[in-house]
């Protein structure tokens, strides 16, 4: 059996407004409230409502069969409340459906991880909360932020947190000869990992509506001839797991509804059930069905899902981007030494990986996909408002 894992990815961030060194210990306001409302509501209109109901209209056609699976941030699900609830409830009737795994991630879908063990683990314990909380979901699987992972990741989620399974991209450099379609261990076995299989999820991501691709259009027909071909290769009778990881925003944002991406994905569940050797599970579900001997992977140095190097030079290539987050981190660390719980939401805030992406210049000037996600003119003005912000919040703490 094929199962088909579909797992999203639901955030947005704080954006910053263009806050210049002239504000400095005089105005605190380091938010773009106008541009993050604006955000919050187009994207509301064009992927999350529409695409919630679409997938409640898909799980109840299926009755049972169809399952999917969301990570959706702390700072995205605060804003869902201030500017659009019925969003958050739209999310809340998927969960009562019983079809729908929540995954647990950082609260501020942050960097910590790499640099500040404490936080980190802080932020895992708000989002299980937050979780917990709204949709009334006990978290088991993580992913953390744009799905990076090495093998210290697992000993502190398995250790300290209880999850049983992680999230992570299926880098060719740590699979070698290996399939991301089997489940597999971490280095020290007693974590379950599942990784993304990057070329069918990136083709409904990012080359669904690209005319100069060589599959273009991609059909529902096509797509599902692809992984049938996949579960061919497996003769033993193992359960294989066809993991297509994405951002959620994928339907109706970067893929306009224009595109066709809608009528896609609802055609897809009815004809992967046609074959009775594909069916669709979610994650927590892996660790059950996965009825062979585990292979287990040791990821010594990191891994993300960005870009095609898929490691962490998306936000920490460049001297910016560096002196940011180190600067970030040792500025959080006096915020909480000096128990200035006052400054803390804040910064955390500050602590959301966009911000640091938005630094990079990788491909800048090509206007790739680091320029699209930006709402600033270059990653120096995003660094120059990044560093005025922090420069403000330690006049305060000293004050």
């Amino acid at each position: 059996m094929l199962n088909l894992v579909f797992y999203f990815q639901v955030h947005q961030p704080y954006r910053l407004r263009h806050y210049n060194a002239m504000e400095i210990n005089k105005n605190h306001d380091y938010f773009d409230h106008r541009l993050n409302e604006e955000v919050i509501n187009k994207v509301a209109d064009k992927c999350y409502i529409p695409t919630n109901a679409l997938m409640l209209k898909l799980i109840q056609q299926c009755k049972g069969d169809f399952k999917i699976a969301y990570s959706i941030t702390g700072t995205v699900i605060e804003q869902f409340k201030k500017y659009r609830p019925e969003v958050l409830d739209s999310f809340k009737r998927l969960a009562d459906t019983g079809n729908v795994e929540f995954i647990g991630e950082t609260y501020y879908h942050s960097l910590a991880l790499m640099y500040d063990t404490n936080e980190f683990l802080e932020q895992v314990d708000m989002h299980r909360e937050l979780i917990r909380r709204e949709f009334g979901y006990d978290t088991t699987t993580f992913r953390n932020t744009e799905l990076i992972y090495q093998d210290k990741l697992s000993d502190l989620i398995r250790d300290t947190e209880g999850f049983n399974t992680i999230l992570t991209e299926g880098a060719d450099r740590i699979l070698d000869w290996r399939s991301p379609l089997f489940a597999y261990k971490n280095y020290s076995g007693n974590v379950n990992l599942l990784l993304k299989y990057y070329k069918l999820s990136d083709d409904i991501a990012f080359r669904f509506s690209n005319r100069g691709w060589a599959e273009y259009p991609l059909t529902v027909e096509k797509f599902v001839n692809w992984v049938e071909q996949l579960s061919l290769a497996e003769t033993k009778e193992r359960n294989l797991f066809l993991n297509l990881f994405m951002d959620y925003e994928t339907f109706g944002e970067h893929q306009w509804e224009e595109t066709g991406i809608f009528k896609f994905m609802e055609k897809l569940p009815e004809h992967i059930l046609k074959n009775p050797y594909l069916s669709f599970a979610t994650p927590s579900e892996a660790h059950k069905l996965a009825n062979y001997q585990q292979e287990t992977l040791a990821f010594p140095e990191p891994v993300s899902w960005a870009d095609e190097e898929r490691d962490l030079s998306a936000w920490l290539e460049n001297d910016m981007q560096n002196n940011a987050i180190e600067a970030f981190y040792e500025l959080l660390g006096k915020i909480k030494a000096k128990n200035r719980l006052d400054l803390l939401e804040e910064a955390r805030k500050l602590s959301t990986s966009d911000h640091f992406y938005y630094m990079s210049t990788k491909y800048f000037q090509d206007g790739d996909v680091h320029k699209y996600f930006s709402p600033y003119d270059s990653p120096e003005q995003a660094y120059i408002y990044y560093i005025n912000s922090l420069a403000d919040m330690e006049e305060r703490l000293n004050d």
